[in-house]
């Protein structure tokens, strides 16, 4: 999908029907015919626009003459998994375009394609690259206090009823805490080349915005490393704690098959075919019963006594 937006001088953000300069192309998932329209109509290397359309690359910052190409891991909720992971969205800046290329519409892109961002405009493109990575890092956090807050909530459904589902959303919220701390980390070092580049033309609020995003990228690495530890230590309880219910469970079965074999070894005395007594009383049977509930009695007291039952 091609979609091209241009910002006036009265600062209102408009779809654009043409490629000219001054305007922000956003390549969303594009098509082969695509690719080579905006290759053919800016001059943008062809290799440029491919290069963020492969899910596996990694953040960092190239220059190819009068073009930059920036790459950074953007956040991503997947709804119908609830899942959180990241994929790469890459940012071209030329000398009279600037250009979105991502393999899926990202939710941080939403406000500057409705034009609801403040301080945007298509033509500021060392800006508007600043606010596009200051919002990725904000959604960073914003996705960050969700997933702690379902851990949390996971937490406690687990304290009432230990259950496969719930661990698997734990184990959910733990691979996407490591692909988030795998692309922030990438991210600043991609963010901090940007900070000594000569390339992009930065005026005094420029410089303020890029250390910004430098320090929100920084506190949602350190969120996320401490949510990281605060999840594996509670799924290394919780893993402690089946087991140890398992063993709760065993121990109390092998004392109930102790207690229940009691009186089948008293009866099976008193079956054999060998002289025994109460044989020729008719309260025999009644005899052998009271003796089995009595051995059965003392077993369980002593299991009880033994921390077994």
């Amino acid at each position: 999908m091609l979609i091209i937006r241009k910002t006036l001088d009265d600062g209102t953000t408009l779809l654009w029907d043409k490629i000219e300069k001054g305007v922000w192309i956003n390549l969303v998932d594009p098509t082969e015919a695509e690719i080579n329209k905006v290759e053919q109509e800016t001059g943008i290397s062809y290799d440029f626009l491919r290069y963020p359309l492969d899910e596996e690359e990694r953040p960092r910052v190239e220059f190819d003459d009068d073009q930059m190409l920036a790459i950074f891991d953007v956040p991503r909720f997947i709804q119908h998994d609830s899942y959180y992971d990241t994929i790469p969205l890459g940012i071209i800046v030329t000398g009279g375009f600037f250009v979105t290329i991502c393999l899926d519409q990202v939710s941080v892109l939403d406000d500057f394609c409705t034009g609801n961002h403040k301080g945007s405009a298509t033509y500021k493109k060392t800006r508007f690259l600043f606010l596009i990575l200051y919002k990725t890092a904000t959604l960073y956090l914003k996705y960050l206090r969700e997933i702690n807050k379902k851990s949390e909530e996971i937490e406690l459904e687990l304290h009432k009823s230990l259950k496969n589902k719930e661990l698997i959303r734990l184990l959910n919220l733990q691979k996407s805490l490591v692909y988030f701390t795998t692309s922030l980390r990438s991210n600043r070092v991609a963010a901090e080349k940007l900070v000594h580049t000569s390339f992009l033309e930065k005026f005094s609020e420029d410089e303020d915005l890029i250390e910004d995003v430098i320090i929100e990228n920084q506190q949602a690495l350190d969120m996320a490393h401490i949510f990281t530890n605060i999840l594996n230590g509670t799924m290394d309880a919780f893993a402690s704690i089946i087991s140890n219910n398992l063993n709760i469970v065993m121990k109390f079965l092998a004392a109930v098959t102790i207690i229940i074999s009691l009186p089948t070894m008293v009866a099976s005395f008193f079956g054999m075919n060998v002289g025994i007594p109460f044989q020729n009383t008719a309260y025999g049977f009644f005899a052998v019963i009271v003796i089995s509930i009595f051995v059965s009695a003392l077993g369980a007291l002593f299991l009880l006594k033994k921390g077994m039952l």
